[in-house]
């Protein structure tokens, strides 16, 4: 008998939905729900059931991330600009009670001094930036390394 896949929820901020219009320089060129195809396919190369999410609206991310509670393993987060001031998403992530992985597709360390700033880094499991789609790859081989 196999076990159950892992439960891994993809959860994209403000203005993700816009990925293969924003600027390629810092996020490439892949579609968001090219992005998600990806990450679910990684996914299950790794035998975990990928469950996207995204949003610009910072009530729907928060009652979406408290339902989550009890119900996924782990997460894979991209909090897009509240990443640098929504207190409220990091208290959020912190009653989630799953591990997560802080993702950015562009280097926000390399950027404007604001996007160095993350309100969620220090609960995060691992943060990773500047890797394009393959940060979410990594993000997955951690969370693997993790709940195994």
């Amino acid at each position: 008998m196999s076990l159950p896949p892992l439960r891994i929820a993809l959860l994209h901020g403000p203005n993700i939905g816009q990925l293969g219009r924003r600027p390629s320089a810092h996020y490439g060129t892949l579609t968001l729900r090219e992005l998600e195809d990806r990450v679910r396919g990684w996914g299950e190369e790794r035998g975990m059931a990928v469950g996207c999410f995204q949003t610009d609206h910072e009530g729907s991310f928060l009652e979406h991330v408290h339902g989550l509670a009890g119900i996924v393993d782990g997460a894979i987060v991209n909090p897009g600009a509240w990443t640098h001031y929504a207190w409220s998403i990091r208290d959020a992530l912190e009653v989630m009670g799953a591990p997560f992985v802080e993702v950015h597709l562009s280097d926000v360390e390399a950027r404007e001094p604001h996007r160095r700033v993350s309100v969620v880094r220090d609960i995060a499991a691992r943060a990773v930036w500047g890797k394009g789609p393959d940060g979410y790859r990594e993000a997955l081989d951690h969370l693997s390394e993790v709940l195994s």
